[in-house]
């Protein structure tokens, strides 16, 4: 498998590591790759597909990636975006704080596709999350010289690789799963990273009993192949939705580790789940 394309937004919980053992999987590429959760999209621009359709209940994920894609966006404006938010940022009061709660601010009264970069990339831990009126909400990762010159590069250069994937057959949707996957066909495959069961969704929304219930009855009767990235079980307990749809289908498991401060937290360990209908 080529080098993983890293892409430029950042979000925990990023499928980075399970790519190439979610890329084996695939059985073909003959249709069209479909994410209704698509996330940072690091899984659509890894698996090779020239054509797809990725949906998010996140509008500015899907706002960030339309811009790419009409070039409303381009690596050289972000290149020049950085580096005058990181200087205002470095000089900013608060060791930093003042600028990126302006930012912020910004970001949550206009939106924006480089504000949104700036968040993903300068929040604490490279978290996203919003709050239930959907407004950023993660804290400053208190580092004022965050966007130093070679951290400036290696985003645009994710930039550049990301639009590079991205074609003209691409859709990038903000629908809620249940509008998307029924426009699925028989040689698509779908690929489904849901919000965990069970445990904090503030990506954006939450996240229920009844969604999981309608994901499995929406993937119980596609007539296209999926893929479902889920938790299977920790060191405290288990993810109850396995015996209750999952087990139904195919399963492989295998051990994710979490790292906290740069050392790997067994206690966190978590056995995670491909669930796939082939």
């Amino acid at each position: 498998m080529h080098k993983i394309i890293i892409p430029p937004i950042k979000s925990q919980g990023i499928k980075t590591k399970l790519v190439p053992w979610i890329a084996a999987l695939i059985p073909h590429k003959a249709g069209r790759w479909i994410e209704p959760f698509m996330g940072t999209g690091v899984v659509a621009f890894n698996v090779g597909f020239s054509k797809a359709l990725l949906a998010d209940s996140n509008p500015y994920v899907i706002d960030f990636y339309n811009a790419i894609q009409d070039k409303a966006l381009t690596p050289v404006m972000v290149g020049t975006y950085l580096e005058r938010e990181g200087d205002n940022l470095r000089n900013a009061g608060n060791l930093g704080s003042d600028h990126y709660n302006y930012i912020r601010d910004r970001f949550n009264e206009q939106g924006g596709p480089l504000d949104f970069l700036f968040l993903s990339r300068a929040g604490f831990n490279g978290m996203m999350r919003f709050n239930h009126k959907g407004k950023w909400n993660i804290p400053f990762c208190k580092k004022p010289d965050r966007f130093r010159k070679g951290y400036i590069t290696k985003i645009v250069n994710q930039v550049i690789r990301v639009s590079l994937v991205i074609n003209e057959d691409w859709i990038f949707a903000h629908n809620d799963f249940r509008d998307i996957l029924p426009q699925a066909r028989e040689q698509d495959i779908i690929y489904c990273d849901p919000p965990y069961h069970g445990r904090y969704a503030g990506y954006y929304g939450g996240w229920t009993d009844q969604d999981e219930h309608d994901l499995y009855e929406a993937l119980r009767n596609t007539k296209a192949r999926f893929i479902l990235s889920t938790w299977h079980h920790n060191a405290y307990r288990e993810n109850p939705m396995i015996h209750t749809y999952w087990n139904h289908f195919n399963m492989m498991t295998g051990e994710h580790f979490y790292h906290v401060g740069g050392k790997i937290d067994h206690r966190n360990s978590m056995i995670e789940a491909l669930v796939y209908n082939f």
